[in-house]
């Protein structure tokens, strides 16, 4: 079993140009693995914590150095010379290591990108492609397999989705706006669901026709040059959310597509970000919890959305049970910021029904083995998974490869900027290697 011989890490800029935490392992037989961490602009209450200096005369409070420090001191300190046959071994010495319930110490972006770098180093001596790897992690394998032993690599993900494995369908965004964009509609996002591709290179085709005909049309109705928010998505300024929806289905239609045949809609409401005092406020409306899920419904049945994001605020327990009956089974009632991938969350929306789907972020809570515990909470309640990247995003592609190990969707950002790119060139790598389709989306 490989040992590590030094744990290095360094700050980096994201792609918001904010400092970050990229983290390098090194095994004592030469191998070695760097991965980068993501932030969030729109990030849930239960999130662990991102360590931040502070310091107002440097990224105004944003840097990373203590971070960087904790890496390249404490946690290097407690696992150098050390060996760790499992990522769950070495994820548990970087918990013990910090202490606190929310990694508040050490912060989870140091935690977080030292257990990455474990993992791409020890599938990287394993001989494993990472995707592979994460599998095993995700799907309960996570033990070490001599090389030889006639395992199959197509098993870890078969048993994750079914009878054969596949690959994530993508939900890629279209237009932004929220916390993404300024702020000029409410909901954070609308993305475009490739709904009757077969493959990731189809997919990705068709949401370059629909983006390309929304920036025709973003000239065209709001006189405006195709300028784009944090993930990419265009961000004109739409006067309410019913013209952010129709805008999109004009869009799918401008690039010679059917409206939920061919492209579906989803929606990142984020709407933690517009509840005030209990009332959800869209534009001139100020909403209750059930005039919200009425509004919810309005617009599934106007338009062609198969994916509800956040639809109620995060801590509105006792009305998601009602918003996901409403719903039944016609879209996905997608977590977030009510879940933050948190295990403890998640039994919580089990038991009371409160969602069917889980955005997986494993940032929000810090390693690769608390978020597989996660997974498999929502997987064994039969809940669908979006691997979901964040705002703050770097050229690194890990996620991709988490999204396939894990995910029934992945949700990266828009076709446009290298560090959302990264992340779909990988996912075309990863279909030419393996041939595998597309995941079926729900009731397909």
């Amino acid at each position: 079993m490989p040992k590590i011989h030094q744990l290095t890490a360094m700050e980096i800029l994201d792609s918001r140009g904010r400092p970050t935490v990229r983290t390098t392992c090194e095994l004592d037989h030469g191998v070695s693995a760097s991965a980068s961490v993501p932030s969030g602009a729109s990030t849930g209450s239960a999130e662990a914590l991102e360590l931040r200096d502070g310091d107002p005369s440097r990224y105004r409070g944003l840097g990373c150095r203590q971070a960087v420090a904790n890496v390249n001191g404490s946690i290097a300190l407690n696992v150098r010379d050390r060996t760790f046959a499992t990522v769950g071994d070495f994820d548990r010495a970087l918990i013990d290591c910090d202490g606190t319930p929310n990694k508040s110490r050490l912060g989870a972006n140091a935690i977080l990108s030292a257990s990455l770098a474990f993992a791409r180093a020890l599938a990287l001596a394993r001989g494993e492609p990472l995707y592979e790897f994460l599998a095993d992690l995700g799907g309960g394998h996570d033990e070490p397999r001599p090389s030889g032993s006639g395992v199959s690599k197509a098993t870890p993900l078969a048993h994750a989705r079914g009878s054969f494995p596949t690959l994530p369908r993508l939900t890629i965004n279209l237009f932004s706006g929220g916390k993404h964009a300024g702020g000029q509609v409410a909901i954070q996002d609308v993305l475009i669901v490739p709904a009757s591709a077969r493959t990731i290179d189809e997919g990705l085709a068709m949401a370059y026709a629909v983006y390309q005909a929304a920036v025709d049309l973003t000239r065209q109705k709001y006189g405006m040059r195709p300028l784009t928010a944090d993930e990419g998505g265009l961000a004109p300024p739409f006067p309410d959310v019913d013209a952010i929806l129709g805008d999109a289905v004009e869009s799918i239609q401008a690039a010679g597509l059917k409206p939920g045949v061919d492209v579906a809609l989803a929606v990142d409401a984020a709407s933690t970000q517009f509840y005030r005092d209990g009332r959800y406020v869209l534009g001139h409306d100020s909403l209750d919890s059930a005039g919200m899920i009425g509004r919810i419904m309005h617009w599934l049945g106007t338009y062609p959305i198969v994916s509800v994001e956040d639809g109620l605020a995060e801590d509105d327990w006792e009305n998601w049970p009602k918003l996901r009956a409403a719903i039944g089974g016609r879209a996905l009632v997608l977590g977030d910021d009510l879940l933050c991938t948190n295990p403890g969350r998640i039994r919580r929306a089990i038991e009371t029904g409160a969602a069917n789907a889980l955005l997986l972020k494993v940032n929000q809570i810090g390693t690769l083995t608390e978020a597989a515990e996660s997974l498999k909470l929502a997987r064994g309640a039969g809940w669908r998974i979006t691997v979901s990247a964040r705002s703050g995003e770097t050229e690194d592609d890990w996620l991709a490869d988490l999204a396939v190990a894990w995910g029934d969707q992945i949700k990266v950002g828009s076709i446009t900027q290298s560090e959302r790119l990264a992340k779909y060139n990988r996912l075309l790598a990863i279909e030419a290697e393996t041939g595998w389709p597309v995941v079926r989306w729900p009731g397909q």
